[in-house]
């Protein structure tokens, strides 16, 4: 089985793929953990945001050091809009489009896998079996971000989280490589309202195995 989950930044697309996974015995990639340690490579290395130009970027990528896809500095600000303008980068997509399907197709677990991330059921899995698309009203995106962000002892404003995300979404949407929407077959959820648990019911009342 093969599962593709889409959304925006603070959807809980992420919570909703790791239950899944958990829930149905499937290996799960955060492709999203992928862009974002692209992202920490080169601020590491002393790039700039501003400055940055694609051929460093995919230089980053075939040099990309996966343990960093598991460090919590990936979880900053700084590095998530690193990520969002690395993502938007053609070269950089497709550098990183062929690791994400080798996940899919040969994943750790025999069950399947479930990848989420931006392009998932567009791009990467189109043929996924199962597709869904996560989003949520962005002032409820924003403090959930808000609250995350605090909770591992970062100091940040709402608003200037608000601000950083509205950006991240912009870009995210109207970027010419592989823009984020959802699939036109996939299952569209809206978290606003909903808790993790909600959320994984409904998922799960749309799989049939």
């Amino acid at each position: 089985m093969i599962i593709a989950i889409d959304g925006s930044a603070a959807s809980g697309k992420g919570t909703l793929a790791k239950r899944l996974a958990k829930h149905l015995g499937l290996s799960h990639l955060d492709t999203g953990a992928l862009y974002r340690a692209v992202g920490l490579q080169l601020l590491n290395a002393g790039q700039d945001l501003k400055s940055i130009d694609e051929n460093q970027c995919v230089n980053s990528c075939i040099e990309l050091d996966i343990a960093l896809t598991t460090s919590p500095l990936i979880r900053s600000e700084k590095v998530a809009d690193m990520a969002s303008v690395v993502a938007a980068m053609p070269a950089v997509r497709v550098a990183l489009l062929d690791l994400q399907r080798q996940f899919a197709a040969t994943p750790p677990d025999p069950n399947g896998a479930i990848l989420d991330g931006r392009d998932i059921g567009t791009v990467v899995l189109p043929h996924a079996d199962f597709k869904f698309f996560i989003d949520a009203d962005i002032n409820t995106r924003a403090e959930r971000r808000t609250k995350e962000l605090l909770q591992t002892g970062q100091s940040v404003m709402f608003r200037d989280v608000l601000s950083d995300m509205q950006e991240r979404d912009s870009r995210d949407r109207s970027r010419s490589a592989a823009p984020l929407r959802p699939a036109d077959d996939a299952i569209s959820i809206d978290t606003s309202r909903m808790d993790a648990n909600d959320v994984l019911a409904l998922a799960l009342s749309h799989i049939t195995l």
